[in-house]
Order: structure tokens, then C-alpha cells, then sequence
């Protein structure tokens, strides 16, 4: 399994190098006396409400929105209103302390949708101290796996129409459909899965070399978009990492220069397929 040695949480030492260095006692503490305080508030609203219903004033969700009778958690049943409230917070609790913890740098695109699909079930494990350090254990322990099948993710992406992709390797250059357009005022950069595929092989091979992650503000596909808008008729770009070719029926040719860190790609494949690269 590849050794992971870089990512940039914020760290909590007391526990694991994955969780963030925010108490996790004043998350908890403060989870739970938000939601008293709204169990509270729904309970008097509903008695003010009452009162004003008895005086011919109308109910509180047709005197206390800016829309006649528009929708409002609060108003619902305390226990309804309660379970969606809790759940609408502790959602947002999970994922900021996802992407505080740097796990998500380590995930691809699949994964970290996968990921945020989970949260929007019925059924997400309430945010508590327990819950927090158990899952936050696990993923560090298992943040190499996560990092492994980010990388064949990406590979088994590969259209292997195109004789340069190697179904049983990632060569020193790929070549992906898709990835840009072309009209009459010149390139542009697609949005899709080619677009999130070539960011998560800038992280992978970010990560393999100790070198700090960019952020999607910063990233290759970024870049590569302010580049092409800036250059409307060129079809090339480069960084540090890639050489980059792309012609207007929307392909590119991917150039990675960085030799030993695509072979350390390969060492992951090698592991997840026996038999398909040589030993060494």
C-alpha cells in the first residue's frame, strides 16, 4: 500500500491525524444545546401562535413569513420538525469535518460524490463524540485503501479505444475524449467527468510527491480553463506536472512529466491487478 504521508488538516493529535484540530467536545456540546434551544423556540412559537389564532391574528406561518403561508421547518410538528432540523445540522457538521480532516484530497470525484450522496439519507449518524472519533479512525486507517482506489478509478476511466492508453498500465501520455470544445471563437473547457478525472490525477500525483494540494480554485482544471480562455487558439498548455495537447473534435493528449511518480501509479495497479505489469 502506498505510504501517505502528506495531507494539510487541521490536526487533532489526541486522536488521529485526520480529525480537525476543533474540540470536539465543543462541536458535540454545541450541536446539542443549538437543538434544545430550537426545541424551545418551536414550543413557544407554537403557544404565540396559538394566542394570535385565538384573536383573529392568524397562525404564525401566515403572519411570520414574507410569503403568505410559506413553508417553515418550524412550524411543522416539534417531533418533525425536530428530526429534520436535527439532521439538516448534523449534515453540515459531517461535512465540514470532512473537508477539514483532508480526507477529501484523497478521495477521486466518484468517491467524494459518493460520499456527500450518503449524507443526503434519512438514516446519517447523529454527531456525537463517539460517532466522530469511530469514523474519523476508520477513515484514517483506511486512507491508504481510499487513496488506492481513487487511482483505479481513474485508471479503469480510460477509454482504451485509443491505442496510447494501455489497458494494463498508465503510460507516460494518455489520451482522453472530451475535455475540451471548439467553436468559432475557439477552445473552451468542457464541464464532466474528464474535467474531474484530470483533477484527481494532478492530486494523486500531488500526493505521491509530498507537494501541497491545490485547492479547486487552483487546481489543473482551473488553470487549464483560465488558460484556454486567455488563449482562445492555442492547443497547448503546461505546468510542472503536464504537457497538455488538445484538438478542436475535443480530445487531448496528456503528457505526465513526472516519470517515477507514474510508476508509482503503476505499482498501485500492479497491486489491485496480479499478473497485468511484469514484476519488476
Amino acid at each position: 500500500m502506498v505510504a501517505l504521508t502528506h495531507t494539510d488538516p487541521d490536526v487533532l493529535s489526541d486522536y488521529t491525524d485526520v480529525i480537525c484540530s476543533t474540540s470536539i467536545e465543543r462541536i458535540v456540546t454545541g450541536r446539542n444545546a443549538a437543538l434544545s434551544l430550537t426545541e424551545i423556540l418551536i414550543h413557544l412559537l407554537n403557544d404565540i401562535s396559538a394566542l394570535t389564532t385565538s384573536i383573529g391574528g392568524g397562525k404564525a406561518n401566515e403572519w411570520g413569513m414574507k410569503q403568505h403561508r410559506y413553508e417553515c421547518w418550524l412550524m411543522e410538528k416539534p417531533e418533525t420538525t425536530m428530526k429534520a432540523i436535527t439532521r439538516n445540522i448534523d449534515r453540515s457538521i459531517w461535512k465540514d469535518l470532512m473537508q477539514r480532516s483532508g480526507m477529501l484530497s484523497l478521495m477521486d470525484a466518484q468517491t467524494r460524490d459518493e460520499w456527500y450522496n450518503s449524507l443526503e439519507k434519512n438514516d446519517i449518524p447523529a454527531i456525537s463524540e463517539a460517532n466522530i472519533l469511530s469514523t474519523f479512525s476508520q477513515l484514517h486507517q483506511n486512507k491508504g485503501d481510499v487513496f488506492e482506489r481513487g487511482v483505479i478509478n481513474v485508471f479503469k476511466g480510460l477509454n482504451w479505444n485509443y491505442k496510447t492508453n494501455s489497458p494494463c498500465k498508465f503510460g507516460a501520455k494518455i489520451i482522453v475524449s472530451g475535455l475540451v470544445k471548439y467553436d468559432r471563437w475557439g477552445f473552451g473547457l468542457s464541464w464532466g467527468w474528464q474535467r474531474d478525472r484530470l483533477a484527481d490525477l494532478e492530486r494523486m500525483l500531488m500526493i505521491l510527491d509530498g507537494k501541497p494540494i491545490p485547492d479547486n480554485r487552483a487546481d489543473v482544471t482551473r488553470r487549464l480553463g483560465d488558460y484556454i480562455h486567455e488563449n482562445r487558439h492555442s492547443n497547448r498548455y503546461e505546468d510542472e506536472m503536464f504537457a497538455i495537447k488538445y484538438f478542436q473534435k475535443g480530445s487531448a493528449h496528456i503528457t505526465m512529466k513526472r516519470p517515477d511518480l507514474v510508476e508509482q501509479l503503476n505499482d498501485i495497479i500492479a497491486r489491485h491487478y496480479p499478473g497485468m505489469l511484469a514484476a519488476k
